[in-house]
C-alpha cells in the first residue's frame, strides 16, 4: 500500500525496508508493495526527500509532535533520551498492530478468491482503509524519529563552525581566514511555517571549505543541505578532498571525545562518522566503485585509527563490504543489450526453438491467420517450401551487407537465437497485443533505470550530451569519450559515464522500432506495425513509462519512416496518437519536475526520459556557478540537487508486472540486431517504401505518349 498522507512524504518510511522482507499484495488488477516487518531505522542517508522538500519534509505536524514527546524531562540530553524510548516503543506497537493486520487481510484475500462471498467482499474495502491508515502513522512515526535524530544530535550552531575548520589542520586546503561570514553568505527570509522565529537565515553561497562545514550546522539535516550536496559537492571539490576533509575532522575529535554528546569536540566526530556513512550509503556506486584509490585511503584509515578506538569503525567497514558486494552483484548483471550477445549457445537455442514453435502452433491453430500469413506474408525458409519474389531474394543477400556485422571466430559460434530471431523477423510483435510489449519493454528499460544515479545526470555536457539525442555518436566508445573545457566539475573529479549507456540504448530501441517498419514486406504489414507500435507508446505512457515512449516516438519521427505511404491508409483514431506522443513530448520539456507534481507520483511506477532529464539539468548548469567574490551559489547546487532527487524518488515505486522470458528474449534480439542498422539503406532494400504506380495506369500513360508521338509523324 502506498502512503497519500498529506504530512508524509515518500521516502520515509519506505527507505528502511529491507527487500527481502517486502511482500506482494494484489487486489482488483493492481499491485501494492508492503512489508510485514518494519527495522528499526540504522542508515544515516536523509534520501530523495530530504533534497526535494528541504526544510518542507518535516511539517508543522512533526514538530508539534515531537515537542509534545516526553515533557516532563527537564535536562536535554535526558529529555533526547525520553523521547527516543517514548518513540520506540509507539513505533514497535504500531509496527506489530501493521503486520498482524496485513496478515489477516491476505487470509481474508485467499477466502474471498475462493468462495468470493459477499461478507468478505464488503470486509476488503475496509480492512484496505485500515491498512492505508495505520501504514500512515508508522510512517509518521519514522519521520518523527528521523527528526529527532537529525534535529537534536550531534550539530552545532554556525556560530561553531570556525571550531569545525580549526579542528581539521592537517588538510591541505587553503584555509584562510576562518570567520563565518568569509565562509557562507546568507540571506533574510520570512517566518518560516515550522519556526516560531520572526525570520531564518537561508544558505545563498559559500566557499568550497564552508560549505563543507556547513554540513555541520544543527539544521544541515532539517533543511535537506546534506543530501543536496552528497549529489552536487563535485562541482566544487573532487571525491579526494571531501574524504580528507572528514577524516582530518575524525583524527582531530576521535581521541578527545568524550561520552558527553554536549561538547564541541563530540559533536563534530559523531556528525563526521554520520556525513561519511551517509555517503557510503547513497553515493557509493558513484564515487568509490569508480575509485579505488580513494576507497582504499577510507579503508585504511578505518582500520588503522578508527577500528581499535571505537566501534563505529567495525560498522563502517561492514557497511563498506555490503555495498561493495551490491555492485559487484549488479556488475554481473549485464544490460539489456549485452545479456543478448552473452547467452550462451545452448540456451539461446532451447528459447528461440521455443519461440518458432510457439508461432508455429498459433499460427496452425488459427485458420483465418494462417491464411492471412500465407496471403500476406513471405516468410523467409532454410528450405524451399515455395516461390519467392525475385526482389526478395536479392533482398536476402543485400540486407546483411546494411547491418552490423558481430565477430565471431567461428561460422560455427554464430549464435543459434540470432539467427532465428531474424528468421521470425516482426511477425511475432503482431501476435503480442501492444499491453503485453509495452509491460515487458518497461520492464527491460526499468532494469537499466534502476542502475543509475543522480549523479549520472550531472555534467553531461562535458560528456558530449547535446540537444539531440543523434549527437551521442553510436560508434564511439565509453572510454574514448574526452572531458572536452566545458567541463563543470574539477579536472581531478572522476565521473561515472553510466549516462551515455542509457542514452545509447534509447537510441538503439529508436533504430530498432525504425528498422522493423522499414523492413516490412507489405504495406499491410506496415500498417500493422506502425499501429501497434503506437498502441505500445500510448500505453507506456499511461503507464507513466516515459522512457520508452520518447524512444518509440524518435523512431516513428525518423524521416524515412515519416515517407512511409503506410502513413496515407492508417486508420484516423491510431494516427492521432502520434499527435498525443507530441503533446506528451512538449509536456516533459516544457518543466523540469513535471513528473513530481501531485500525488500520482507518490503512488505510481514512473521512468522518465533519460535525455529529456539530462537536458533540464544542463538547462540548470547554464551561467556562472560562482559570484564575482568566488563564493559557490548554492541556491543555483540547491535547484540542480531538486531536479536529480526525483531519480531516486521514481526507483522506489517498481513495476510489478510478471516477466515473459520468451517476449524478453525476442525483443532483445531484435533491438541487438538493429541497433547500427542503417536506416538510410534498408529503406532504399524494400519496395514497399515506395510510393507505387499502378500497372493500368502507367501503361495507359505510355500509350498515350505514343499515340502523340505517331501524331507528330503524320
Amino acid at each position: 500500500l502506498q502512503s497519500n498522507g498529506c504530512c508524509i512524504h515518500p521516502g520515509s518510511a519506505e527507505e528502511n525496508i529491507e527487500p527481502e522482507e517486502e511482500t506482494m499484495i494484489k487486489t482488483d488488477g493492481n499491485s501494492y508493495l508492503v512489508s510485514p516487518n518494519l527495522p528499526d531505522f540504522h542508515g544515516c542517508s536523509p534520501g530523495w526527500s530530504s533534497a526535494f522538500y528541504g526544510a518542507e519534509c518535516f511539517d508543522s505536524e512533526v514538530h508539534s509532535y515531537m515537542e509534545n514527546l516526553a515533557k516532563q524531562k527537564s535536562s536535554d540530553s535526558q529529555n533526547i533520551d525520553a523521547k527516543k524510548v517514548e518513540l520506540e516503543q509507539l513505533l514497535m506497537m504500531e509496527t506489530k498492530n501493521y503486520r498482524k493486520t496485513i496478515k489477516f487481510y491476505q487470509k481474508l484475500l485467499q477466502k474471498e478468491r475462493r468462495s468470493k462471498g459477499p461478507e468478505t467482499k464488503s470486509m476488503l474495502p475496509k480492512l484496505r482503509g485500515q491498512l492505508q491508515e495505520m501504514k500512515s502513522k508508522v510512517q509518521f512515526l519514522e519521520l518523527v524519529k528521523k527528526y529527532i535524530l537529525y534535529a537534536e544530535q550531534w550539530g552545532v550552531e554556525s556560530c561553531v563552525l570556525p571550531t569545525v575548520i580549526h579542528n581539521g589542520r592537517t588538510d591541505t586546503m587553503d584555509v584562510g581566514p576562518t570567520d563565518e561570514s568569509s565562509l557562507l553568505l546568507y540571506y533574510n527570509t520570512e517566518k518560516h511555517q515550522c519556526n516560531n522565529e520572526n525570520g531564518i537565515r537561508v544558505l545563498q553561497a559559500g566557499t568550497p571549505l564552508g560549505l563543507m562545514a556547513y554540513l555541520y550546522s544543527r539544521n544541515a539535516f532539517l533543511e535537506g543541505y546534506v543530501q543536496q550536496f552528497l549529489y552536487t559537492f563535485r562541482y566544487f571539490c573532487t571525491q579526494e578532498e571531501f574524504l580528507q576533509f572528514l577524516l582530518d575532522r575524525i583524527s582531530s575529535t576521535l581521541s578527545s571525545a568524550s561520552l558527553d554528546p554536549s561538547t564541541p569536540l563530540t559533536k563534530i566526530c559523531n556528525r563526521s562518522f554520520y556525513i561519511l556513512q551517509a555517503w557510503i550509503e547513497d553515493c557509493y556506486s558513484v564515487d568509490f566503485a569508480t575509485n579505488t584509490d580513494l576507497l582504499s585511503t577510507l579503508k585504511e584509515f578505518i582500520s588503522s585509527k578508527v577500528a581499535p578506538l571505537n566501534g563505529y569503525g567495525d560498522r563502517l567497514l561492514s557497511l563498506l563490504e555490503d555495498a561493495s558486494a551490491r555492485k559487484s552483484g549488479s556488475a554481473h548483471q549485464c544490460s539489456s543489450m549485452d545479456k543478448c550477445e552473452e547467452e550462451g549457445k545452448e540456451e539461446d537455442r532451447k528459447t528461440l526453438h521455443s519461440l518458432c514453435k510457439k508461432l508455429s502452433e498459433d499460427v496452425s491453430r488459427k485458420a483465418p491467420l494462417h491464411i492471412f500469413f500465407l496471403q500476406n506474408f513471405n516468410w523467409k525458409l532454410s528450405k524451399g517450401m515455395g516461390p519467392i519474389a525475385q526482389y526478395q531474394r536479392e533482398r536476402l543477400y543485400s540486407l546483411p551487407s546494411v547491418l552490423p556485422r558481430p565477430c565471431y571466430n567461428s561460422f560455427t559460434e554464430f549464435p543459434v537465437s540470432f539467427a532465428k530471431a531474424d528468421e521470425v523477423g516482426p511477425y511475432l510483435l503482431t501476435e503480442y497485443s501492444a499491453q503485453q510489449l509495452c509491460c515487458q519493454l518497461t520492464l527491460l528499460q526499468q532494469e537499466l533505470f534502476h542502475k543509475c544515479h543522480p549523479v549520472h545526470f550531472l555534467n553531461s555536457r562535458a560528456l558530449g550530451v547535446k540537444d539531440k539525442c543523434v549527437a551521442v555518436q553510436k560508434a564511439v566508445s565509453t572510454e574514448s569519450v574526452s572531458l572536452k573545457a566545458c567541463n563543470l566539475f574539477l579536472s581531478k573529479c572522476i565521473q561515472d559515464q553510466y549516462l551515455l549507456h542509457l542514452l545509447r540504448n534509447a537510441d538503439a530501441i529508436s533504430t530498432w522500432v525504425a528498422a522493423e517498419i522499414v523492413t516490412c514486406h507489405t504495406s499491410k504489414l506496415q500498417v500493422s506495425l506502425l499501429s501497434k507500435f503506437l498502441l505500445v507508446a500510448k500505453c507506456c505512457y499511461e503507464q507513466r513509462n516515459f522512457a520508452t515512449a520518447m524512444q518509440i516516438l524518435a523512431g516513428l519521427e525518423n524521416l524515412f519512416v515519416r515517407q512511409l505511404p503506410a502513413w496515407k491508409i492508417l486508420p484516423a483514431k491510431v494516427a492521432e496518437i502520434m499527435e498525443e506522443l507530441k503533446a506528451v513530448e512538449v509536456f516533459l520539456k516544457s518543466d523540469s519536475l513535471c513528473l513530481m507534481e501531485g500525488e500520482r507520483f507518490k503512488t505510481l511506477p514512473t521512468i522518465p526520459s533519460a535525455h529529456v532529464l539530462a537536458m533540464h539539468v544542463q538547462q540548470l548548469e547554464t551561467g556562472g556557478f560562482t559570484m564575482t567574490n568566488g563564493a559557490h551559489k548554492w541556491t543555483k547546487l540547491r535547484n540542480i540537487a531538486k531536479v536529480v532527487s526525483q531519480v531516486h524518488a521514481f526507483q522506489e515505486n517498481p513495476y510489478t508486472y510478471t516477466p515473459d522470458s520468451k517476449l524478453q528474449s525476442y525483443l532483445r534480439q531484435r533491438i541487438t540486431h538493429f541497433k547500427d542498422a542503417d536506416i538510410s539503406a534498408l529503406a532504399a532494400d524494400n519496395c514497399a517504401n515506395f510510393h507505387q504506380i499502378p500497372a493500368e495506369k502507367h501503361s495507359r500513360k505510355i500509350q498515350d505518349t505514343l499515340r502523340r508521338m505517331k501524331a507528330t509523324f503524320q
